[in-house]
């Protein structure tokens, strides 16, 4: 059987980096296969939600 196993991890001041194949499904109901490594928004202002585009450093987001 496949390894189903999924990390998480809160970068800091940044955002969630998601470790493990997984499916996004999208406020509009796309859904998105991820596979290995993606990372996912925690500031708000990412212009590709719920993906993390950088906007976090422009923003000075912290934790």
């Amino acid at each position: 059987m496949e390894n189903q196993n999924v990390k998480v991890t809160a970068l800091p001041n940044g955002p969630l980096m998601v470790e493990g194949n997984v499916t996004v499904v999208k406020k509009d109901g796309t859904a998105e296969n991820k596979e290995n490594k993606s990372f996912l928004c925690r500031c708000g202002h990412s212009g590709n939600k719920p993906f993390c585009d950088g906007s976090h450093k422009k923003n000075n987001f912290q934790d």
